[in-house]
């Protein structure tokens, strides 16, 4: 017993159903592109992969571990040592001492590396102004 109506009814299974075809533009549609939807990722590129917000928020969480750290370092660290420097001398917390020749020796090594950099900058340009110019 077949419905007379069936072949009124739009059927998935039918070549020839109503319902429209999704991978052919129409009048919603140009070339299969939705202006209110957001631009589709790059073949190969996963869109949750990485962003600026995600590293922000990444170094956020970082720097508060470190500084959770840094806190319980000072608390721990609280008893006063003798430090002498080029004729100097002083009584500060062993804490205070360990921090600062920490940041001297990161200030070091920043000035150290930053002269690298502009060194290899400097060579870079120097090279790309005598390369001869290849025509295309």
């Amino acid at each position: 017993m077949t419905d007379p109506d069936a072949s009124t009814q739009p059927d998935a299974t039918r070549p020839d159903a109503t319902r429209p075809d999704v991978t052919q533009p129409g009048p919603t549609q140009a070339q299969g592109v939705d202006p209110d939807l957001p631009t589709p990722p790059a073949p190969g590129r996963d869109p949750l992969r990485s962003s600026r917000a995600g590293r922000a928020w990444v170094s956020v969480v970082a720097l508060g571990l470190v500084l959770v750290l840094l806190i319980i370092f000072i608390a721990q660290n609280t008893r006063s040592v003798t430090v002498s420097f080029l004729g100097w001398e002083g009584h500060t917390p062993l804490a205070v001492a360990l921090l600062i020749g920490a940041v001297a020796g990161l200030f070091v090594a920043a000035v150290a590396g930053s002269l690298r950099i502009f060194q290899i900058r400097a060579r870079v340009r120097r090279d790309q102004k005598h390369r001869p110019v290849q025509p295309r």
